[in-house]
């Protein structure tokens, strides 16, 4: 006998005790798949014969059959089973989680269980309870089907059991992941035919017109570049012209052109075209009335098709699910009565409108599915996503339009229908959607706690996951609570950046040998080294207009963009100020052609904002300025005292002399290092902006360009407004070329020694891989009076820079690298218009892992 069972399953064996359930789950099914009463009993009471300990260790089984079956996973219960009040769980388990509930019977003589029960030691139990279960198993096998049983195996001897081989796993018939598209999903046609013929020549499929058989129904249709069509349902009614809409449909899926999921009209058709009873009303009297000049042949073939439909499909690997009206999660690629329920009808409150009609329950609203949800049904002014959602029966019977998804370049394609053939019950307002939120822009208006608190652990596309710990997620909640931008226009915190390893020069703590090392060590052949401005990292959000600022961020009457500091703040205190710059910015993107040439409407910039005193005030106050005042007023006193007791001969005072000289030295070299990067600012024009990434445009993430081509394209920016903006100096590096690696330190020593803070050396490529995996997307290189700021004015005093030499570098490099990773992720995802939620994850993620222990002098 071949045994055949869903991949996704629950395989319940029966049989009494001897009748070898275990050996054939061993010999048959993964060790893991199978789920023993045995041994559940065995872990709540070390005796697996404890029949006392029954109860809990089904309370055990059931749990992880639950939350296997939960985790689409195919689970084998190994119990007697012989009893139908038994089994009235299992069967109500497989149903909780839309899993087909099959069952394996070994009906084997009780006198060969009872042999193999008096070889067992632990089984000393009477011959009567081999009785009993036999008894009971011949009294329910027969109605196995009736209790819930899709399938049923009833294997009756010993050679018939040793003779299974092999259970065969079978896809569900909905399983398409192999099906990766591309594809053309159609929305709710009606018996629209002349939209579906325009829209479908408008999508470049080639329809062609041949005499009629049981496969083609009088269609030809040839389908452009490998696509695919799927028909999202509702073939049928209101419309002008369902028959011609069937043969297409079904001349397409016959010949493999199309997949199609059925409808509720077209079920209800179906059911009528198979003697059912049903009312004539919403549009099926229409649809009747055009069958009827049809012949019995078309209309018992139509039967046939639309009975032969699958509720929903899952394309792409799981990632895209069609389905009429929708479908939740935990209901995609199974298979149950309420999962067919639901992508027909969806979900209703059991309330009645006020022009008679279900309400239904938004379950979009809820959706936190991996897959993208494509569906129909419910007719809707515009087509748009919410939660990776997206109905696309934008009511072309009703007068709107016949709308279709290509997939996966989600573009919408749409033809306005010829006429009104149908006045809807409920109102639609075709002309409602203009500067309008979204619906997924007004979902988004509120942020849920939970989605950021806790431990989290976030998949990222460039280094897998990344997990956030419950205390850094606190602390990051504090800082966005309080402090944080408007949460719509955050889509993008920077990364920190290492700095390059300590050097090996007795002079220098860090030297540019060492960061262009960290790449050619690793194969990186050709970096770029950019001169690093003394400022405060902003980031520049940036919109055409008002009405994209609306469009794309769902942002009302906060102007044409933002400014906000590493931490997601108003980078401003003043909002005029802030009005102004933005307003500068956005002037000279417009002057530079920019939004023409990148085809879009708004932009994200990684910039440096100078000067760092226009941001740092407070911080050059308290904890510069007062070091440099203090020491300033104090040391040049304390040295003069010294050098009037050396003159009157105490000759002890001469170290002291030396010792405070040199330190009054240091603090005036500490002082003329901060005093650098301070300038007064009394208007806009005292600012100086030096973008240097160009991170985002409408449909693009530039991570896969070069930091060359960043660079140029910054130039042309910075040459519309030569006042405000700034073109960073850099070098592009040869790694492989001594002398221009050589060029590169020495225009480091050239920088440095000039007051400049250093350069920043970057992977020519803006995304880098190594032997070690990701590699550093930037390296800082400082320069020695730079870090005089940092690390305190004597911090080069032999004494004190070989202590600093042995700073550890590694946290910092792997929060850089996360960083990273997550900054990138959520632009990827704003980009692919993804939910706020899923964007903030990433960004949340950033500020969450900023208050790690790390030195923040690194």
């Amino acid at each position: 006998m071949e045994i055949k069972v869903p991949e996704l399953s629950l395989v319940v064996l029966i049989g009494i005790s001897g009748s070898g359930k275990s050996s054939f789950a061993k010999k048959l099914f993964k060790r893991t798949e199978i789920l023993s009463s045995d041994e559940c009993r065995a872990l709540v009471s070390d005796d697996e014969n404890n029949q006392a300990s029954t109860n809990d260790a089904f309370d055990v089984l059931y749990y992880i059959a639950g939350k296997r079956l939960k985790n689409g996973l195919l689970t084998v219960v190994d119990a007697t089973n012989v009893q139908k009040e038994s089994r009235k769980g299992l069967i109500e388990l497989a149903r909780t989680y839309h899993c087909l509930p099959v069952a394996i019977v070994l009906d084997l003589p009780e006198k060969v269980c009872e042999e193999r029960n008096l070889g067992r030691p632990d089984r000393n139990f009477g011959g009567h309870v081999i009785r009993q279960q036999a008894q009971q198993l011949k009294k329910s096998i027969r109605g196995l089907k009736h209790e819930g049983f899709r399938q049923t195996y009833i294997l009756k001897s010993v050679e018939e059991v040793e003779a299974v081989l092999e259970i065969k796993r079978e896809k569900l018939y909905n399983d398409k992941k192999v099906e990766t598209g591309p594809f053309d999903i159609i929305g709710d046609v009606h018996g629209c035919f002349d939209e579906l013929k325009e829209l479908l020549i408008q999508l470049g499929y080639g329809i062609n017109h041949v005499e009629a058989n049981n496969s083609n129904f009088g269609f030809e249709v040839i389908a452009p570049e490998n696509r695919k069509a799927i028909f999202v349902g509702d073939l049928v009614d209101r419309g002008p012209d369902s028959p011609s809409v069937l043969r297409l449909v079904m001349s397409m899926v016959n010949s493999g052109a199309a997949y199609c999921v059925p409808g509720n009209h077209d079920l209800k058709l179906q059911k009528y075209l198979n003697g059912k009873q049903v009312q004539l009303k919403h549009g099926l009297e229409v649809t009747v009335q055009q069958l009827e000049n049809e012949t019995s042949e078309f209309k018992k073939s139509v039967e046939q098709f639309l009975y032969s439909l699958i509720s929903h499909y899952v394309f792409d690997n799981g990632k895209l699910v069609v389905a009429h009206a929708g479908l939740k999660e935990e209901m995609q690629g199974r298979g149950s009565g309420a999962v067919r329920s639901f992508c027909m009808y969806g979900e209703t409150t059991g309330e009645i409108d006020e022009f008679g009609l279900p309400v239904r329950h938004n379950w979009a609203k809820e959706y936190r599915g991996k897959a993208k949800v494509v569906y129909g049904h419910t007719p809707v002014p515009e087509a748009e996503w919410l939660n990776k959602t997206i109905d696309i029966d934008t009511g072309c019977v009703f007068g709107g339009k016949l709308t279709a998804l290509r997939y996966p370049e989600e573009e919408l394609v749409s033809v306005q229908a010829k006429q009104v053939y149908c006045e809807p019950i409920r109102p639609i307002d075709f002309n409602d959607s203009e500067n309008k939120l979204s619906s997924q822009q007004e979902y988004d208006d509120l942020l849920d706690i939970e989605d950021v608190t806790g431990k989290r652990i976030v998949q990222t596309r460039l280094r897998n996951n990344i997990t956030i710990r419950e205390e850094n997620s606190i602390a990051a909640l504090e800082v966005m609570s309080r402090f944080a931008i408007n949460p719509k226009w955050l889509i993008y915190l920077p990364p920190t950046m290492s700095p390059c390893a300590t050097s090996e020069l007795p002079e220098f703590l860090e030297h540019p040998l060492q960061a262009l090392n960290y790449y050619k060590k690793r194969g990186v052949e050709k970096v770029v080294c950019e001169e690093k401005h003394m400022g405060s990292r902003a980031v520049l959000v940036i919109c055409k207009d008002e009405a994209t600022a609306i469009k794309r961020f769902g942002i009302e009457n906060e102007g044409i963009g933002v400014c906000y500091t590493r931490t997601g703040r108003n980078f401003f205190n003043d909002s005029e100020i802030e009005k102004a710059f933005i307003e500068r910015v956005n002037q000279c993107l417009t002057n530079t052609n920019f939004w023409d040439k990148f085809n879009t409407d708004w932009v994200c910039l990684d910039t440096e904002l100078m000067p760092w005193s226009a941001k740092a005030q407070a911080l050059l106050k308290d904890q510069y300025a007062s070091v440099g005042s203090a020491a300033g007023g104090a040391l040049p006193v304390v040295e003069q005292a010294l050098q009037m007791a050396l003159n009157r001969g105490i000759k002890d005072a001469l170290p002291s002399l030396e010792k405070f000289a040199t330190k009054n030295k240091a603090i005036d070299k500490y002082v003329k290092a901060y005093q650098n990067y301070c300038w007064t600012v009394e208007s806009i024009d005292d600012y100086k902006l030096a973008p240097f990434h160009i991170l985002a445009t409408e449909g693009q993430v530039h991570v896969d360009k070069t930091h060359e081509w960043h660079m140029t394209n910054i130039k042309e920016i910075c040459q519309g407004d030569t006042k405000l903006f700034m073109a960073t100096p850099y070098k592009i590096v040869d790694l492989k070329n001594q002398s221009s690696f050589d060029e590169a330190v020495q225009w480091w020593l050239d920088l440095t020694g000039k007051g400049g803070e250093g350069m920043v050396v970057k992977p020519y490529d803006f995304v880098a891989y190594g032997s070690d995996g990701l590699l550093q997307p930037a390296v800082k290189c400082r320069g020695s009076e730079y870090l005089r700021i940092i690390y305190g004015p004597e911090y080069d005093a032999p004494e004190n820079i070989d202590r600093l030499k042995n700073r550890g570098l590694s946290r910092k490099q792997s929060l850089a690298l996360r960083e990273f990773a997550l900054g990138v992720e959520g632009l990827e995802r704003f980009v692919k218009n993804e939910p706020l939620r899923r964007i903030h994850e990433s960004v949340f993620g950033v500020l969450a892992l900023e208050s790690e222990d790390v030195d923040p002098r690194l």
